[in-house]
């Protein structure tokens, strides 16, 4: 198993860069000299290209992983692996074919397999498209069963309409277009930036699913020092809610395992302040269910002032310097809510492991839906970068096929 925060130096994809532009050239001074005469060489230079590129992120991503897992990049370096390798089984299924028939394939064929790879890959994610939308929906009417309507428990189906909505207007748009070659041409391009929006979302979501799964089984080891326990809604009598008594239980359920097998003890952080609607802050509310669940009082200390995720980290940690500035740190929370707390953990410079309980299936599709709504907004400036570049990019493929 991969181990967390074991290496120092953050992953760069300078190489890949370099890459990318002696592959660029080299491809130029091919189609230069004869493109007809090299279009097998052109072809297997982008199916090495594109290998290279998945060794490379896929490397990235594990040396992400042992520099610092709570991160943007963990959930790009997971989304651009799981596109690049489509666009390499889109371009070997093309090369196959070319080898078989050489007469009916020529190397314009190339930039037309790669622009119509967005194409491709929407058609082959339309069952998890439906999948996807049609669970979000069910989660949410038995959501809204159980916990009333709100706009966070309608949001599920929102998004579930709007994605549908939108795979059927982009495959309607581009179902059929006449005139002349540039009219065609330009509207391929806008076709290819739709394509490109929708790609980009689809990525980074399953990015951010399979990051938070990898995080959620990652198993910390038993030398921590605290263990801080997020806040989230308490009962109107104040005691917890069954999320919140998930938060504390799943600490305690670390508490006994580490005092078992090593016999070190922690310290309780409980986190969270008190909401206009709430009679106490949740801080005490977690503090009063682990002293009823038989933890002494000295152990637990609250921090009452957070109004956040973010906040929860910044004040425990105050607290955690002023008790053991080197002490190892775990942090508790619900499973969907792992990856985000671990980011927000890190942007306040406090080293920690997350673990996460497991929460009632209704709920965990509409929560996770939330999480990575908060995760785009986060890093707005690194979304825009990247999904201009891949519009810049099929815009050339595509500018390139008509040539």
């Amino acid at each position: 198993m991969i181990k967390f925060d074991t290496i120092d130096k953050k992953p760069k994809l300078y190489n890949l860069a370099v890459m990318t532009l002696l592959f660029a050239a080299a491809v130029a001074a091919l189609a230069l000299t004869g493109a007809e005469e090299h279009k097998f060489i052109i072809s297997a230079l982008c199916l090495a290209y594109l290998l290279a590129g998945i060794f490379m992120i896929q490397r990235a991503f594990v040396n992400q992983l042992k520099y610092n897992p709570y991160s943007y990049n963990t959930i790009v370096y997971t989304g651009f692996t799981i596109y690049v390798l489509l666009l390499f089984i889109v371009l070997l299924i093309n090369s196959i074919r070319m080898s078989a028939s050489p007469s009916l394939y020529v190397v314009s064929s190339i930039p037309t397999a790669l622009r119509s790879s967005a194409q491709t890959y929407m058609y082959l994610s339309l069952p998890f498209i439906f999948i996807f939308s049609a669970g979000l929906c069910v989660s949410n009417i038995s959501l809204i069963r159980h916990e009333g309507k709100s706009l966070n428990n309608i949001l599920g189906i929102i998004i579930s309409a709007a994605t549908v909505g939108f795979f059927a207007f982009i495959i309607s748009f581009d179902y059929y277009s006449t005139g002349s070659a540039k009219e065609v041409m330009i509207h391929d391009l806008i076709a290819g930036m739709l394509y490109s929006v929708f790609i980009y979302l689809e990525c980074m979501m399953l990015g951010t699913i399979i990051s938070n799964v990898i995080i959620t089984r990652y198993k910390p080891e038993y030398d921590k020092d605290f263990v801080i326990i997020l806040g989230c809604r308490i009962r109107k009598d104040g005691t917890p809610t069954p999320l919140l008594k998930g938060r504390a239980d799943r600490a305690l359920e670390f508490y006994e395992r580490q005092k078992a097998a090593t016999g070190k003890e922690l310290i309780f952080i409980t986190s969270g302040g008190q909401g206009d609607d709430e009679i106490m802050p949740e801080s005490l509310s977690i503090k009063n269910y682990l002293i009823e669940r038989g933890v002494l009082p000295e152990l637990v200390i609250e921090e009452n002032k957070s109004t956040s995720t973010l906040e929860n980290m910044k004040f425990s940690k105050e607290i955690i310097d002023k008790i053991n500035p080197d002490g190892k740190v775990i942090f508790s929370t619900s499973n969907y809510h792992v990856f985000r707390s671990g980011i927000c953990a890190r942007r306040v410079k406090l080293r920690a492991t997350g673990i996460g309980k497991k929460t009632k299936w209704y709920f965990w599709p509409n929560a996770s839906v939330r999480e990575f709504a908060g995760l785009m907004t986060n890093h707005r400036g690194k979304q825009i970068a990247i999904l201009l570049g891949i519009i810049a990019a099929y815009s050339a493929i595509t500018v390139l096929s008509y040539m």
